[in-house]
């Protein structure tokens, strides 16, 4: 019976808890006081707080998680994703303490967590990368010089960067320098790094992602998802597989995700991030996540495997029993992030208590959820409150029940992006699958253009 410790909150720490209990673990929440009455509090075998409700004080403190985790006799740390999920020097912590961090060693985190040092070692393993600059710049003198090479209009990308921070979109050369270092002052306040990169900017290209699993021998993929409709690069909805792969272009890219894990031994799941030009055909890897990802749920549908559960059996030791010939796509997934945001007023972001809730159900559905009645929605952390999720066997039946899934699905007591996603999956360029990841903007800006608050 092992104990394992979940570092994190919301409806990840659900999952987890969830995944972690069909094995025979012994859960245990670390949770600041904001999350003391959570969902996952009351699912958790045993709970510890870690500090006040700033994320600071609690879900990003390296020494009380630390302290709290060998306190409780942990055998593993579960990071989920943000917070401290690609922090290396957690990861480094966790395992000087003699527990096991679940995910891929500090190592791996350090070289495919910076974004230029990935990039470098993806060249090294002859995956395709944007064209861009070579290594990290910090200096004005050399940025400028990297970015008449690079050529206009270009990415300033935050080498630490992730979530959509550092970043910087330049058309015109005269922009350069106060884009730069307006880049810089985020990344140096998001990541506490000021270490930038530069890529050319492909205007209508559609995020692809790739999910891997590796046990520092082996890896296999598990296909890939869309996740081009992103708001401020904030992703909003996202399918598996994409739509704008044909069979040829989709093994090419799963193949050079394998071949890049393979290259640094990974351990864990993953993801490789790439750009695709649906114009050109070309594809371009980006990053890696090493972590699982929010929209993980889409490829378990559509492969039927636990992708948490391969993660805690690697972490404690097993050799990936999965063999790329077993793994298949069947039919399709889509999923929607509800998040407590009001997108008729700007996404203004909604606190209040959770009066109603009704979530639909039938055959191809599932609810990845951090919310019951009575649950006060705080304004402490991302505003996430679930993931609504419909599988069927074609992509236009999976657009048709998810219209249907979101319509008998209600939350009172906030506003919330429900009523968006019921707009979307209704949206005849969303059916068409012609969209790239400006798109939703654009298409943002006409819906709400009525309102003067709006977009």
């Amino acid at each position: 019976m092992k104990r394992l410790l979940i570092a994190n909150r919301g409806e990840i720490a659900v999952r987890i808890i969830r995944a972690a209990k069909e094995l025979g673990m012994t859960t245990i929440l670390a949770h600041s006081s904001a999350d003391k009455s959570s969902l996952a509090a009351m699912l958790a075998d045993e709970c510890v707080e870690i500090g006040p409700a700033a994320a600071a004080k609690s879900y990003l403190n390296v020494p009380v998680i630390l302290q709290a985790a060998l306190d409780v006799r942990a055998d593993a740390i579960h990071p989920g994703y943000g917070f401290l999920a690609e922090n290396a020097h957690f990861a480094r912590q966790v395992q000087a303490a003699g527990m096991i961090f679940v995910g891929p060693d500090a190592d791996t985190i350090d070289m495919m967590g910076d974004k230029a040092q990935a990039r470098a070692t993806a060249i090294a393993a002859g995956v395709p990368v944007v064209p861009g600059s070579e290594g990290v710049l910090t200096d004005m003198a050399t940025a400028l010089l990297a970015a008449q090479e690079v050529g206009f209009p270009l990415m300033i990308k935050a080498s630490a960067g992730g979530g959509g921070k550092g970043i910087r979109i330049v058309e015109d050369p005269e922009d350069f320098a106060k884009e730069f270092e307006a880049a810089q002052r985020e990344g140096l306040g998001a990541f506490g790094d000021n270490a930038m990169y530069l890529e050319r900017f492909i205007s209508q290209a559609r995020h692809i992602e790739v999910q891997v699993l590796g046990d520092g021998e082996s890896v296999v993929h598990l296909f890939d998802r869309e996740c081009s409709l992103q708001r401020r690069r904030q992703k909003i909805l996202e399918e598996a597989p994409s739509p704008a792969l044909d069979d040829a272009t989709r093994s090419k890219i799963c193949e050079s995700a394998v071949a890049l894990a393979q290259s640094v031994n990974y351990k864990g799941a993953g993801t490789m991030e790439y750009l695709f030009d649906d114009r050109s055909g070309e594809f371009f890897f980006i990053e890696m996540n090493t972590r699982i990802q929010v929209e993980h749920p889409i490829t378990e549908m559509i492969t039927g495997v636990d992708l948490i559960r391969e993660m805690l059996l690697i972490a404690f030791g097993d050799q990936l029993k999965l063999k790329q010939e077993d793994i298949h796509i069947k039919g399709a997934a889509i999923e929607c992030r509800i998040n407590a945001e009001d997108p008729a007023n700007n996404f203004q972001p909604n606190i209040g208590t959770i009066q109603k809730l009704t979530w639909a159900t039938g055959p191809g559905v599932r609810i990845d959820s951090m919310l019951y009645e009575g649950y006060g929605v705080s304004p402490f952390y991302d505003s996430m409150l679930a993931k609504v999720i419909v599988w069927d066997n074609t992509r236009a039946d999976a657009l048709k029940r998810m219209k249907r899934v979101l319509a008998e699905c209600e939350i009172e007591g906030l506003k919330t992006t429900l009523p968006l996603h019921q707009m979307l999956v209704d949206d005849a360029d969303v059916h068409a699958s012609q969209f790239h990841t400006n798109w939703l903007e654009h298409w943002l800006h006409h819906q709400y253009s009525a309102s003067p608050s709006s977009l």
